[in-house]
């Protein structure tokens, strides 16, 4: 699981004093273990598919928030966020090319809207941007 080697890291970062790694590593085992609280409370297990995406969550906040950093014209805390943003991504999977997706939706036998929506988001959750996918799929129809 991806939480595990969060936690690793955020060890090895606690031993190299890394505030800014340490920073985002809290904030992201902080949001995966609610996640799994709430997850075992309702009878379910977190699944890795889970873990991307909160992790992805997190970087569309910190992209967010940067921009408001960057309209404020405060160029220390954009690099710093900056900087958390490729310190996490590195637990993001590849995401797959419109090459590969467009092999994957071909190879469907219904390429109806909803269906290859749904085969996406059950097989390829977190390793594929839906809006990619949607435009994909407006190609090839």
């Amino acid at each position: 699981m991806i939480i595990d080697d969060i936690k690793k890291a955020n060890v090895q970062a606690m031993r190299d004093r890394n505030t800014t790694a340490r920073n985002i590593y809290g904030v992201v085992i902080n949001k995966l273990m609610l996640e799994i609280i709430k997850r075992r409370d309702g009878g379910t297990l977190m699944t890795e598919a889970d873990e991307v995406q909160i992790i992805n969550k997190t970087i569309k906040e910190l992209v967010e928030e940067q921009e408001g950093y960057r309209t404020a014209g405060r160029v220390e805390q954009v690099e710093e966020i900056a900087r958390q943003i490729d310190i996490i991504s590195v637990y993001m999977p590849e995401l797959l090319s419109e090459e590969k997706i467009t092999m994957i939706i071909e190879g469907l036998s219904d390429r109806s809207v909803p269906s290859v929506m749904r085969h996406f988001k059950e097989n390829h959750a977190g390793k594929c941007d839906m809006k990619t996918v949607s435009n994909v799929l407006k190609n090839i129809k």
